[in-house]
Order: structure tokens, then C-alpha cells, then sequence
């Protein structure tokens, strides 16, 4: 039967149709989820508490010849992992690194001309571990960013971006009012510190999505 299903911290479209057996583009275009696809545009970023209606799955049938051998084939749905390596702003060309998702998928590369690095994981992906040249790691929280309208999104892009180092925690600190203004300061912004549509599109624009 069909269910409404409450998003968690780490849930996006992909995991949430991954673990009820649909292909993403089925739940996120189902019309029952179109306010919510209105609200929230991104189906990789959603909020903790938003609802997603699961609806029933349907049985497909298929008529094939007895005493034949027949293949079929079920499709995957992998999810694409795209990182790109910056320092003090400048991308870090052809650097190895080793990438390790939910402890069990290891993943090994150098980026390209740009920094950057792309690979398939599965859609369910919670965590993962970067290496880079064998001596720095960084711990990744796969779906785990809320969307730039919300203040706990706003803080984790700041901190992704390397303005802000503080807590996750919907407070607006004066380190917090610090790192605004250091954001948008380096895109040309008046540095005012608070928080309105014009720095929120540039942290969207800044950080990709």
C-alpha cells in the first residue's frame, strides 16, 4: 500500500526510492509529490520532516515462448559522487586520493585537470572517507546537506566552502554573522551579515546546487 513517508537526516529522492524498490524520477514526478518538488527543486536536497508519498508498486507482465531461455536484465540505478578538490581557492590537479563509501566500497583515482572526481555509488550511500596523497582524510556525510533556504543549509555550505567552522545548530552566532560576511564579501556582496535572497542564490551558486 501506498505510504507518506517522513525524510530523515541523509534521506534524499534517489535513497528514499532506492529502499522501496522505485526508480527515482517515479516518486519525485508522481503528482502527489509536486508541492514538495516545488518547494524544494533539488530531489538530492531535502529536509528533515518533509513528506514524500511512496506510492503502491505495479506489477509488469511479461509473455515469453515456453521451453525457451530468456534473459532478463534489471536495471541499476547508481547515483553519481562528484567531488572537486580546491586550495586557498585553486583546483588540485592530478592529486591521487582513495575514496571509501559506507566502509565497504573503495574507489582509488587522480583528479583531473580541474580538481575534480566523479563516481558511481549506490543510491542508499550514507558515509564516506576521502584520502588524498595518502595523508589527508576527510570524513563525507552523503545527503546529509539541507536546502540553502533553511539556516542549518546555509551553515553547512558555509562550513563546506571554508567560511564557517561552527556547529550545525540553527543559531546565529556572531562566528556565524563572521562567516557571512566573509562570504559575501569574496562575491561581491555588501557585507552586511544577514541573511536575504541575494546570499542565499550566490551560496546556491557558489556551492553548485
Amino acid at each position: 500500500m501506498p505510504i507518506k513517508y517522513q525524510v530523515e537526516q541523509g534521506d534524499c529522492i534517489s535513497s528514499i526510492a532506492f529502499e522501496h524498490g522505485f526508480f527515482p524520477d517515479t516518486i519525485w514526478n508522481h503528482p502527489s509529490n509536486a508541492a514538495l518538488k516545488e518547494k524544494r527543486k533539488d530531489p538530492n536536497v531535502l529536509l528533515p520532516g518533509d513528506i514524500v508519498f511512496v506510492p503502491d508498486k505495479r506489477l509488469k507482465e511479461l509473455t515469453r515462448p515456453t521451453e525457451h531461455l530468456h534473459k532478463f536484465q534489471c536495471k541499476g540505478v547508481p547515483e553519481k559522487l562528484k567531488l572537486q578538490l580546491l586550495l586557498n581557492g585553486v583546483p588540485r590537479a592530478s592529486v591521487s586520493y582513495k575514496l571509501t563509501i559506507d566502509d565497504d566500497l573503495v574507489l582509488s583515482g587522480k583528479t583531473d585537470g580541474q580538481g575534480r572526481l566523479q563516481h558511481s555509488i549506490p543510491p542508499n550511500a550514507r558515509t564516506g572517507k576521502l584520502i588524498v596523497n595518502n595523508e589527508e582524510a576527510y570524513e563525507l556525510l552523503l545527503g546529509d546537506l539541507n536546502p540553502a533556504d533553511d539556516l542549518t543549509g546555509i551553515q553547512g555550505r558555509l562550513r563546506h566552502l571554508g567560511f564557517y567552522d561552527g556547529p550545525i545548530d540553527e543559531q546565529i552566532t556572531p562566528e556565524m554573522e563572521q562567516a557571512l560576511q566573509e562570504f559575501q564579501l569574496s562575491v561581491g556582496l555588501e557585507p552586511d551579515g544577514a541573511i536575504n535572497q541575494q546570499t542565499i542564490d550566490a551560496l546556491k551558486k557558489a556551492y553548485g546546487g
